[in-house]
């Protein structure tokens, strides 16, 4: 199973880092599935918006929500969640088959056995390597989900393109 990820302890840091790591792939020619996170400032001091760009050119689509000034629960809108997940089933399922999965995030609706979970146990069932993005408060719930067998990569563009060109190769050695 070549699966893969990575941690950041600044806020939106793995969004960046997801979002070059597919930029400079594509500009080598990966063929790519899956979806990078964009953060949209909102008005000063507001929450961001999360825009999910669908990889490799399916458009973006907004994953929040507006509940308006100090509302406090979750602002994730499900459906375009799942609208999303829809369109990577299909990218995964085209016969130009991609090469890398890239998830923006193992989140709680990942967790929770929803969101990308299924995407990304088609995608390592049909031997395609898997990069996903963790956080520290689902990071057991992945680990879990994972068997153990993912690999924590450091937060770092280069090291994580060398996992990617390395499982592209299928060298066995790390």
């Amino acid at each position: 199973m070549q699966l893969a990820y990575v941690m950041t302890a600044d806020r939106g840091a793995t969004d960046r880092l997801l979002s070059a790591v597919a930029e400079a792939l594509e500009a080598r020619g990966v063929p790519l599935a899956g979806v990078v996170q964009t953060n949209v400032d909102c008005e000063r001091g507001g929450r961001c918006d999360m825009d999910l760009r669908i990889l490799p050119a399916g458009g973006t689509i907004r994953i929040s929500q507006s509940l308006g000034r100090g509302a406090r629960g979750c602002r994730l809108d499900t459906a375009a969640l799942e609208d999303a997940v829809a369109r990577v089933e299909a990218a995964l399922a085209d016969a130009r088959a991609p090469e890398l999965v890239i998830v923006n995030k193992f989140g709680k609706h990942e967790a929770d056995g929803r969101g990308f979970r299924p995407v990304i146990g088609e995608a390592l069932a049909r031997g395609v390597p898997v990069l996903t993005g963790v956080n520290g408060m689902n990071e057991a719930g992945f680990v879990e989900f994972s068997g153990g067998v993912a690999e924590r990569l450091p937060a770092e563009l280069e090291a994580v393109v060398n996992w990617v060109e390395h499982v592209r190769s299928g060298s066995d050695a790390a």
